[in-house]
């Protein structure tokens, strides 16, 4: 069957936009102190997952929701035992301040779409979604089942996916809509490392409060701190300087008596790429870690300001390790909290190659705490590095498909984020991000290009067309 993948795309470019933009206005960020028996993760994801599958329903599919938490539908015979797996999701990062326009009333404009979710993940899922439409128009004839799986998870802790493998049965292979192009066939491991302890002061500089971050996965794009002192204005004069010499991030201060409260600006990038971004909270406790600060509100900021400060490969920790194939680690301190007569936490988050492990981590980072009586400790489950090779039929056919629809050189890679594809032996990672196109994922004023999400409709129809007839 011959199909024009391309011109079968653009018939449906207008209502593919108009769905997209009814998903992107759904403010799916989990929300635990709303969560329910019948929302687990707060009312935002279940209202996507419920809108996204009701799109579906509209067109004809046959929809599964499992529990609110992840859902799917499927084509393809019946009869087959085998299934293959695309596995996008629609939950979505906070939004963080700075923007230019509400983040969830999506504006078109100037060849883009911009909110929270444009390209991570639901353009690229709504992309997955329309080449399954175009399959299921054409009857385009399939050797084994496909489902296109919704998690409602993924910026944390995957939830989704852990009920999902619970309750249905494992693909045979597939790929997760989730990162770029031209593939990701390698996926760092991916681990939490926390660091948590009494926050005390007892010097004649208090530090009131400090908060840095809205997820582990996000570099911090702003930093507050409430500090308290006889000599504020000596403190803001200082800061003043601070920022002047350090020209990539900005900031500002309030003062009340002794009260002075700091806002300070960094880059705010997706916690896989640190080496991006600017973490605003690492460079406001390097400010004021020089202060007279006693306590642990001392070791807090030291640590914060010196060792985890500007070092987004773990040299300072002793960490720095590479893999000839899966590349460098890479470190984000992702949330920063400190609370007088409270708790100070850190929570850093470490993509790493075959090669170092969890513990060798954990233990770098014990070595530099020079008197602080906490312990980092691992945080939930690590996700172990993931590989597919290059000569796996998959990846050589979506490579294939890839350069005949755009041209562009194919080859893999291998990347520090990670995605659902690596809950497949052979899963990978596929789009929707092409080489030349910027990326805005997790950062504000997040965007995808129209025609990316066009191209990646026929480049997915025609790819699911063939693997999934592989041998």
């Amino acid at each position: 069957m011959t199909v024009d993948w391309k011109q079968e795309t653009e018939k449906r470019e207008e209502a593919y936009i108009e769905d997209l933009k009814t998903l992107l206005a759904v403010e799916s960020v989990r929300d635990d102190t709303q969560a329910t028996s019948d929302a687990p993760l707060g009312p935002g994801p279940k209202n996507a997952l419920v809108k996204m599958l009701d799109i579906a329903k509209r067109d004809g599919f046959t929809t599964k929701n499992l529990d609110n938490i992840v859902g799917y539908i499927e084509i393809g015979p019946k009869e087959a035992e085998e299934y293959v797996a695309i596995l996008s999701h629609v939950d979505v990062m906070p939004a963080g301040e700075g923007w230019e326009t509400n983040p969830f009333e999506p504006v078109v404009t100037d060849g883009k779409i911009i909110a929270r979710g444009a390209s991570d993940d639901k353009g690229p899922g709504m992309s997955a979604y329309y080449a399954f439409k175009i399959l299921s128009d054409l009857k385009v004839p399939l050797k084994r089942r496909v489902r296109l799986i919704f998690g409602t998870d993924e910026e944390n802790d995957w939830t989704c996916m852990t009920h999902y493998f619970k309750v249905e049965p494992a693909p045979v292979f597939g790929f997760s809509p989730d990162a770029e192009y031209p593939i990701i066939n390698g996926e760092k491991g991916n681990v939490q490392v926390i660091i948590q302890g009494e926050a005390t002061n007892s010097g004649e500089v208090t530090l009131v409060t400090f908060e840095s971050g809205l997820r582990t996965n996000m570099v911090p794009g702003i930093a507050r701190a409430t500090v308290k002192s006889s000599h504020a204005e000596k403190i803001v004069t200082e800061f003043q300087e601070f920022l002047a010499d350090n020209p990539k991030v900005s900031g500002s201060t309030e003062t009340d008596g002794e009260i002075i409260k700091f806002v300070l600006n960094g880059k705010q990038v997706h916690g896989a790429m640190p080496e991006t971004g600017e973490n605003a909270g690492t460079y406001l406790a390097n400010f004021l870690q020089d202060f007279d600060f006693g306590g642990t509100a001392k070791s807090f900021l030291t640590y914060l300001g010196t060792p985890a400060h500007d070092d987004t490969v773990g040299e300072k920790f002793g960490v720095k390790y590479t893999d000839d194939v899966m590349g460098p680690l890479s470190m984000n301190v992702g949330i920063q909290k400190f609370v007088d007569d409270g708790e100070a936490f850190i929570n850093f988050n470490f993509r790493y190659p075959k090669g170092i492990t969890p513990e060798e981590i954990e233990a770098g980072l014990a070595s530099q705490l020079n008197g602080w009586d906490v312990k980092p400790t691992i945080g939930g489950h690590a996700q172990e590095p993931h590989y597919v090779a290059p000569t796996d039929p998959v990846v050589k056919t979506l490579l294939r498909v890839y350069h005949d629809q755009t041209g562009l050189p194919a080859h893999d890679q291998v990347i520090g984020g990670g995605t659902y594809g690596r809950l497949m032996e052979r899963g990978v990672a596929f789009g929707a991000l092409f080489p030349d196109s910027p990326d805005t994922m997790h950062q504000v004023n997040e965007f995808a290009l129209l025609d990316d999400l066009y191209r990646s409709i026929s480049i997915y129809a025609q790819s699911i067309a063939e693997i999934t007839n592989l041998d």
